[in-house]
């Protein structure tokens, strides 16, 4: 893959890094590249003149405007991954590695779901594909705003979505369209991570718990964490990321609490972390290489995007 141009509206210290980190850097019109040079910001041309050269589009813009951003890309005739922002019925397929790489092979659109929905399929389907999930519940605590925003979630409240059940497992019903889920969320005062609260009733007799750590052990994008290790809270889990040098400080993985993972009965009880701002960068990577049929296997994929990003197991 080569990256051929990242576009911007407007002239923010992000437009700048892109540039001298050697991105050819673009923008929507001609009005836009007027407001880039009076900063002393060269680019490349308008959005117009970057759809010449590409083959695909990854569209990262907010909910809603990649709708209108599909007319543009269909009369170019260049391909499009769109976010978990957008509608399904817009690309007509929302992807997930683990279980939809098969079916976007060549597909002209696609659509990667939101972090939420990407952190809940990576544990739920292989529970799924190997116990069974007969019905399942995962009450998400939403950081308020990103690290970089100064709006979000009140300084010192906590505020619970009021449309109950919330969207989160309709989205994974995107993807798994079999899976009995529902779900409650709320925002919380923090930028770091949501944090999930799962219970799964699983259809199979007799699983232990070290069962289900084993085969999440076996899958990749899924980390553990011990609060005996000291790793409590998603600012400690960030920590690690920081330690480890991960570039931006990105977590990409689903981290799962190996301590806070329980079976009772038939009941499975968890607890997950999900870094908002990385875990569908590779979902992304893996989607663009299906849609441009430049690797058949699943597996194979996933393996090369987790190598090239540095989180492989």
């Amino acid at each position: 893959m080569q990256l051929v141009g990242v576009t911007k509206t407007k002239p923010t210290y992000e437009a700048s890094i892109a540039i001298k980190e050697g991105m050819p850097l673009y923008t929507i019109d001609d009005k836009q590249l007027v407001a880039f040079e009076e900063q002393g910001l060269k680019v490349a041309g308008v959005l117009s003149d970057l759809l010449t050269k590409v083959d695909l589009v990854v569209d990262c813009t907010p909910n809603g405007v990649g709708e209108e951003n599909k007319k543009l890309y269909e009369e170019a005739g260049v391909k499009a991954v769109f976010q978990g922002g957008e509608e399904h019925e817009l690309a007509g397929l929302s992807f997930n590695a683990f279980s939809s790489y098969d079916q976007a092979q060549g597909r002209q659109w696609s659509r990667v779901v939101s972090c939420n929905t990407t952190g809940l399929i990576r544990t739920l389907y292989p529970l799924d594909r190997v116990f069974k999930i007969d019905e399942s519940f995962a009450a998400i605590i939403r950081r308020g705003a990103d690290p970089a925003e100064s709006k979000g979630s009140a300084l010192n409240a906590v505020e619970p979505s009021l449309h109950v059940p919330t969207h989160h497992g309709l989205d994974v019903k995107t993807v798994l369209p079999w899976l009995n889920i529902s779900t409650m969320a709320v925002k919380v005062p923090t930028t770091n991570m949501h944090v999930h609260c799962i219970h799964a009733k699983l259809r199979k007799k007799g699983v232990k718990t070290s069962d289900v750590l084993s085969l999440w052990d076996q899958m990749p994008r899924i980390r553990f964490v011990s609060g005996k290790h000291g790793i409590r809270t998603s600012g400690q889990i960030m920590e690690i990321a920081r330690d480890l040098g991960r570039h931006s400080g990105d977590f990409a993985e689903t981290v799962v609490w190996e301590d806070g993972t329980h079976v009772a009965g038939d009941s499975l009880y968890y607890y997950q972390a999900v870094h908002q701002e990385s875990d569908v960068i590779p979902e992304n990577i893996d989607c663009i290489r299906s849609m441009m049929e430049l690797e058949k296997d699943a597996s194979r994929s996933i393996r090369k995007t987790d190598k090239s990003l540095g989180i492989s197991k």
